[in-house]
């Protein structure tokens, strides 16, 4: 068993813990500055959610978590998929058409329009690894602009292939049959409440053990690590560096197909231009805050579904606008990045003078052989 280091613990303890300090020291300044009742809005926010609020906090992370994790892997790859947003909406539309035709049956509908949507999630992702291998073209750039693209694109296809609700103006695709809708999981008997959390939570654990796995503990996913960190070390190991840039971006952007589908299978049933938006950009904060890891993202996906809740009542509550959680999560991944940085070097500085010492507690002659003959 390995031994464990109480120094690494203690920086890994030291991180979140600052960041939580300055978290909380940056936005009551900003609050004073803004003339805003200071405890009125942290009262609110530290709460105890209602059990209805903590169903939503859970559903409202399940989906934050496929974001981020379709953002982690590019992240660990040294690529900055910002297109995560327009990936998933064009994902979630092909599979939303799929299966509302309804061409096979339940279960078997389900499986498949997940392919699709992993597919067409790809396929848009891979338009910006191939402008990057071939011509490169920075991701950050293209995929900014094909978010663009799919948001007008979706926007067409929508108006030419869905069914107008009636008596709305909402425009929606056709609906998901019953026998292809995935049932929510019930918990009244833990925290009663009627409301339900999503079945394809399911999914989420399942795309989070795979991200485990395969980066952690596969040749692809230590060579995909490796051409992050270093190309001329890839290079040199052998590693086929522009086949693997493509293949991150196509994989993040399959992980981008899956973000909708906890909404568009348990929730809309539909793919409609009220479509919740802004998922893949909320993915690319959380994917910071939890430093990429797996079951950071867990913790980071919840703390950003909590605030999202807890915001609702600030207005009621303690009379400011909800939209200073947007202020106070964007505080959160500033003081996380300042506080991991700060403990990094912290940890390189320890390192150094623990070297130091032990080089020069190797080079003092003990009392014994500076006596002994030469």
């Amino acid at each position: 068993m390995k031994r464990i280091d109480p120094r690494r613990v203690a920086l890994g303890l030291a991180a979140p813990l600052l960041a939580i300090v300055v978290a909380f020291v940056v936005t009551s300044l900003i609050l004073l500055i803004a003339g805003d009742p200071v405890g009125a809005v942290w009262a609110q926010l530290i709460k105890v959610p209602l059990p209805r609020q903590i169903v939503a906090i859970i559903n409202a992370a399940t989906v934050y978590y496929l974001s981020a994790i379709a953002v982690a892997v590019g992240f660990r790859m040294n690529l900055f998929n910002i297109g995560v947003d327009g990936q998933y909406r064009v994902a979630a539309f092909a599979a939303a058409v799929f299966a509302g035709q309804a061409w096979l049956p339940g279960p078997l509908n389900i499986a498949v329009s997940l392919l699709v949507a992993m597919a067409a999630g790809g396929l848009w992702a891979g338009i910006a690894g191939i402008l990057k291998v071939t011509r490169g073209v920075s991701e950050v750039i293209s995929t900014i602009m094909l978010n663009a693209i799919a948001t007008f694109l979706v926007s067409f296809l929508l108006s030419k292939a869905a069914l107008r609700v009636e008596g709305s103006n909402a425009v929606n695709t056709r609906p998901i049959p019953e026998s292809s809708r995935v049932p929510g999981i019930s918990v009244d008997g833990i925290i009663a409440t009627p409301n339900l959390i999503y079945g394809f939570i399911v999914l989420a654990v399942v795309v989070g053990l795979a991200y485990w796995f395969v980066l952690g503990k596969t040749r692809f996913g230590f060579d995909l690590r490796t051409t992050g960190r270093s190309e001329t070390a890839a290079v040199a190991s052998g590693v086929k560096v522009k086949r693997m840039v493509l293949t991150s971006m196509v994989i993040s952007g399959a992980a981008a197909g899956l973000v909708g589908m906890p909404l568009l299978f348990g929730q809309d049933y539909t793919y409609g231009d009220t479509f919740q938006s802004g998922l893949g950009f909320a993915g690319i904060a959380i994917a910071l805050l939890g430093r990429n890891n797996a079951i950071g993202i867990v913790f980071a996906a919840l703390l950003w579904a909590y605030l999202d809740a807890q915001g609702n009542g600030l207005q009621i509550n303690a009379g400011v606008s909800d939209r200073l959680v947007l202020v106070i999560q964007g505080v959160i991944v500033l003081s996380v990045v300042i506080a991991y940085e700060l403990v990094r070097r912290a940890g390189v500085r320890m390192e150094q003078r623990r070297v130091a010492s032990q080089l020069a507690a190797a080079r003092t002659p003990s009392p014994e052989t500076e006596g002994a003959p030469a």
